[in-house]
């Protein structure tokens, strides 16, 4: 097909939107394939293939633990990353009703972890700001987590729209220092398996299509010794933090991506980092145009950038009809139209933005051909407006 396409004229596709979800692995692929026909029953019960269903979910909890570097019984399986933000953070206030149930955030969390404070309660919560890079400083969350009421504190470990780094480990540092009683819940969604999980979390989550797995496969982490208790309705399953019955097939073929992907997360950070520094340089010559996010400190893959009088929408839609699939405004709320509350929180340009977020195999080619059709696509639109 690649190569009619490429006879017909058509542009060939290049996917720039792992970001949202990886493709699959194909360490998962082969691994799915073979569950499917051995994880099929249920893990509680005691017949054979029983048996063989526990013994692979067993394992695939073991290879996650490895890869992530904690220990097995603090990994569970969720249906989504959603979820496994969902149970972590509420799960963290649930275990200290005395505490409070006021949330400390920075301001450009994901909207999955916004959504659970409030289903938890409407307001009262406190949104630390960030600089210009999308960063939150340590010290102003450690002194909001000292406000009244406060019962837990959510960082991201890596911005999902922008790919800034949080600095997770000072924030627990200062949390100690301040005598803070208060856990600390981190999404990890954004960077688990691109990088190692930052240290002094109570609770952490990851999504497993993220890095290659399938989709409808979370991962909940649970530091042992913290109190957590299930905020939902209890499930009678091998792993008392869930309910529903396990995917045990998707849990394996995930953890069989999180390990490929581990392995070889050097060789393939560095060479995608090169390539969305090349993209930076390149976006950066285009008129009216500010990358946003930090230079440095931020995830190998991802690049965002705002072009002033130009539509997110329709730059989008002018990039895809020359074969470039990216995104544009909040991860979770493009289709809404909304402007991103991320890069109003850093006080960047929220419209004509587009988040490049770069595949294991993507090319020098690949960003060469974006970097040329660009150009073209925002003259044009901005052409069509008048300007």
């Amino acid at each position: 097909m690649t190569n009619a396409a490429a006879r017909s004229g058509v542009p060939l596709p290049r996917y720039f939107d792992t970001a949202s979800a990886e493709s699959l692995h194909p360490a998962a692929r082969e691994t799915l394939l073979a569950a499917l026909d051995q994880g099929y029953a249920d893990p509680r019960r005691l017949h054979g293939p029983a048996r063989n269903a526990r013994l692979l979910l067993d394992n695939a909890r073991a290879v996650v633990a490895e890869c992530l570097g904690v220990r097995p019984d603090e990994v569970s399986f969720t249906s989504s990353g959603t979820e496994a933000v969902h149970r972590g953070l509420l799960g963290l206030l649930a275990a200290r009703p005395g505490l409070g149930d006021r949330v400390v955030m920075t301001a450009v969390e994901h909207s999955a972890v916004v959504h659970a404070a409030r289903w938890r309660r409407p307001e009262g919560h406190v949104e630390v700001p960030v600089d210009p890079w999308g960063r939150v400083a340590p010290d102003d969350v450690a002194a909001a987590a000292g406000s009244p009421g406060i019962g837990l504190v959510a960082v991201q470990s890596a911005n999902h729209e922008v790919g800034t780094l949080q600095p997770v480990a000072e924030v627990a540092a200062a949390l100690h220092d301040a005598s803070s009683q208060v856990p600390l819940f981190v999404d990890a969604c954004a960077s688990m398996g691109r990088l190692p999980l930052p240290a002094g979390w109570s609770a952490a989550a990851g999504s497993a299509h993220k890095w290659g797995g399938p989709a409808g496969i979370g991962v909940l982490l649970v530091r042992k010794g913290v109190r957590w208790t299930t905020p939902f309705p209890g499930d009678d399953r091998v792993d008392e933090r869930v309910s529903g019955f396990e995917n045990v097939p998707a849990a394996l073929a995930a953890a069989a991506a999180l390990q490929a992907v581990v392995g070889e997360r050097d060789a393939v950070n560095a060479r995608q980092a090169a390539l969305v520094d090349r993209v930076r340089a390149g976006v950066a010559a285009v008129p009216d145009v500010e990358v946003v996010g930090d230079p440095v400190g931020r995830l190998p893959h991802l690049l965002t950038f705002s072009c002033l009088y130009v539509d997110g929408e329709a730059l989008v839609d002018g990039l895809a009809r020359r074969g470039f699939s990216v995104a544009s405004g909040s991860a979770c709320t493009s289709s809404s139209l909304e402007p991103s509350r991320v890069l109003a929180a850093m006080g960047a340009l929220t419209h004509g933005n587009v988040r490049l977020s770069l595949a294991r195999d993507a090319t020098a080619d690949d960003v060469d051909a974006f970097l040329a059709a660009l150009p073209e696509v925002v003259t044009a639109i901005r052409a069509d407006a008048g300007l």
